[in-house]
């Protein structure tokens, strides 16, 4: 898992740079922890794929040397819809609104590159009056109705055959991380806006910086090949050809959004969150030394109430349920995965070939533990648990 930091010679994939640090090593992990399988065999037999985290020192960019793109199939089983948490809801409409009013995105044209199942640009539509496309492989028509017009849908993965799709307000949302040659995508996307200086840009990422203090091991998953904090997200935009308008933390500090304008030539670091390299470094040391404690921690836990006949539950199916699972290799300690997602009740987690049932399976399981794959929903979670009469150990990764 956690390995000496090695020095490789290897290309880093934001600025090109060698002499990147390798951290952190995970070995046989499902490829994809999205995509949703239809039996527990074959959920089991799933393709995996290892993890070698390295660290930039010159742009702070952190990716996956061993990320092989030809074992990513993202298509409508690759399950992220997040839009039934009220908390998650709370947050878009927050979201969308700061865009339509800080940049006057009203009666406007709207691209959204991964747009996953539509609902952020559907919602930023309505709430504008905008018109939009959205571009996205596992898009899944008819699912979400609205009474907005003027927008559609491409279900394939963006590329120069869209260069052609522009838009007065261009995003893309949790997807960037999923990129391996970052550098190159985003030279695509500056193509793709041209020299409108009117267009802005908007891009949403998790922080690894987050993840890295956190030991968060949970949030490390072979489809985020790439990660990024404040800093080397806004130098990654600027070598692109951006001018960085506004680069902040949001969600609970757990997501990093950036606002940006195409440039004609260079633009210089506005923003004191750019200086982080220092601060990346030692951040990057710190995951080393710590993660071994905290996965042994979480490992530990869950051995132990195994083994005491405490019933355990994971609350949330998603990438983080199968990280943890995988990484601890701890699924015999786990019998009750839920989540309030109803298109993923019934379909199997790759890798460990746990089944997904609704919340209200609980009632009968009662479970003795329940963990929560994401902090910021405990107080919902902690809510229909004793709207169920239930009222378990409730604990947060």
């Amino acid at each position: 898992m956690a390995t000496r930091a090695t020095r490789v010679d290897a290309a880093c994939q934001a600025c090109g740079g060698r002499d990147l640090i390798v951290f952190y090593e995970v070995h046989g992990i499902p490829v994809h922890s999205c995509m949703l399988l239809e039996s527990r065999e074959a959920a089991l037999a799933f393709p995996t794929g290892d993890l070698r985290l390295a660290f930039c020192p010159k742009c702070g960019f952190i990716g996956n040397l061993a990320y092989d793109e030809s074992l990513q199939g993202y298509a409508p089983g690759y399950e992220e819809q997040q839009s039934f948490s009220p908390r998650f809801n709370e947050f878009s409409t927050s979201l969308a609104t700061r865009l339509i009013d800080r940049y006057g995105i009203r009666g406007k044209h709207v691209v959204e590159i991964g747009c996953g199942k539509g609902d952020f640009l559907m919602q930023l539509c309505e709430l504008g009056n905008n018109s939009g496309v959205g571009i996205d492989p596992s898009y899944v028509p008819g699912r979400r109705d609205s009474a907005t017009g003027g927008v559609r849908f491409i279900q394939d993965f963006y590329s120069e055959q869209y260069a052609g799709v522009r838009g007065d307000l261009v995003m893309c949302r949790h997807t960037l991380e999923h990129i391996g040659d970052v550098r190159e995508f985003m030279h695509r996307v500056r193509r793709t806006v041209g020299d409108r200086g009117d267009t802005i840009v908007f891009f949403e990422v998790p922080d690894v910086q987050r993840v890295l203090r956190e030991q968060a091991f949970w949030d490390i998953y072979y489809e985020h090949c790439s990660y990024f904090s404040l800093g080397s997200l806004a130098r990654l935009f600027r070598a692109c050809g951006f001018d960085v308008l506004d680069l902040a933390k949001e969600y609970d500090d757990q997501y990093l959004v950036l606002d940006a304008r195409p440039s004609a030539g260079p633009t210089s670091a506005r923003f004191q969150a750019e200086n982080d390299l220092d601060q990346l470094a030692e951040d990057v040391a710190q995951f080393q030394t710590n993660f071994r404690a905290r996965a042994d921690h979480w490992k530990d836990k869950l051995r132990a109430d195994h083994q005491a006949g405490r019933r355990t539950a994971i609350w949330g199916s998603g990438s983080k349920c199968v990280a943890f699972l995988s990484t601890l290799g701890a699924r015999d300690f786990v019998d009750q995965i839920v989540d309030i997602n109803p298109y993923r009740h019934g379909r199997f987690l790759a890798g460990s070939g746990k089944q997904i049932q609704s919340p209200q399976s609980l009632r009968e399981y009662r479970p003795d533990v329940v963990i929560a794959m994401n902090p910021i929903y405990k107080d919902e979670i902690r809510n229909d648990l004793e709207s169920m009469g239930l009222k378990p150990e409730l604990l947060a990764v």
